[in-house]
């Protein structure tokens, strides 16, 4: 059964490992009624956890704070509450780096120098870069090495600390909203609408594999998307249908977009 689930949805040899990987691991937590967690998963690898488990009870996908991009899927079982994920003994930890203000350092410094330490990817969250500060998540067994070893990001000296999660600052996404009205809510329509190009580029995008719904590859130029749904074309960026508005009086959709930036 597990197997038959994994080679539906793993479109190659690197999903179905990580999805035989993840089955084992929260499965086992399921089966002995202890607490289990995974790895930090991209929006498109958890997608794919969520058709592997379904929805049963104690799943939680968790990444420090709401609206995380990466996030763990952690198990936890009856006798344990969700709020027990933002409390001391989480797997998931918040490392505060705080720099020279007057130094520039963005989500790429820090990820790279983390990955030149040898780093995992699957260890480290989301990385939030505000002024002077960065705060970003990574999983509770590498933090202690973290808080010895990372010294710098870039040519940048910086000086890191635990801080409670509650404690997280998550710089708010910059955005540029778009007011438009759409034909359709198909997804070469809603491109087309976000980045201001034509309908036909959209839907040849789509179709050579280029664009993601919900982190989800799609190749279907008539999928129809739902409010609130994150799209994101290679090359051209990532955009979010913020608002559907309704029928105008000449028979068209109004949508606002947010186009991120």
């Amino acid at each position: 059964m597990k197997r038959d689930n994994i080679d539906k949805i793993a479109q190659n040899p690197e999903d179905r490992y990580l999805l035989a990987k993840l089955w084992d691991k929260i499965n086992t937590g399921m089966t002995r009624c202890i607490p289990a967690n995974s790895g930090f998963l991209s929006p498109r690898e958890l997608e794919m956890a969520r058709f592997l488990f379904g929805e049963p009870e104690g799943l939680y996908p968790f990444g420090g704070y709401e609206g995380a991009q990466r996030q763990m899927l952690c198990y936890l079982p009856e006798y344990m509450e969700a709020d027990c994920l933002m409390e001391e003994g989480s797997p998931v930890v918040c490392l505060r780096a705080q720099f020279y203000q007057g130094d520039s350092l963005t989500h790429r410094d820090f990820l790279g120098a983390l990955m030149g330490m040898g780093v995992k990817r699957e260890t480290v969250g989301d990385i939030c870069v505000g002024d002077g500060q960065c705060d970003f998540f990574v999983t509770e067994e590498i933090a202690p090495w973290l808080l010895q070893n990372f010294t710098q990001a870039g040519r940048v000296k910086v000086r890191l600390t635990q801080i409670p999660l509650g404690d997280v600052s998550v710089p708010e996404p910059e955005v540029r909203e778009i007011r438009d009205t759409v034909a359709s809510l198909r997804l070469d329509s809603i491109l087309s609408s976000g980045f201001r190009i034509s309908r036909g580029l959209a839907a040849g995008q789509i179709a050579a594999g280029k664009a993601a719904v919900n982190g989800l590859p799609c190749e279907k130029p008539d999928r129809m998307i739902t409010e609130g749904s994150e799209i994101s074309l290679r090359g051209y960026g990532k955009i979010k249908l913020y608002r559907i508005n309704g029928q105008t009086r000449k028979d068209r959709i109004s949508v606002v977009i947010h186009r991120y930036v």
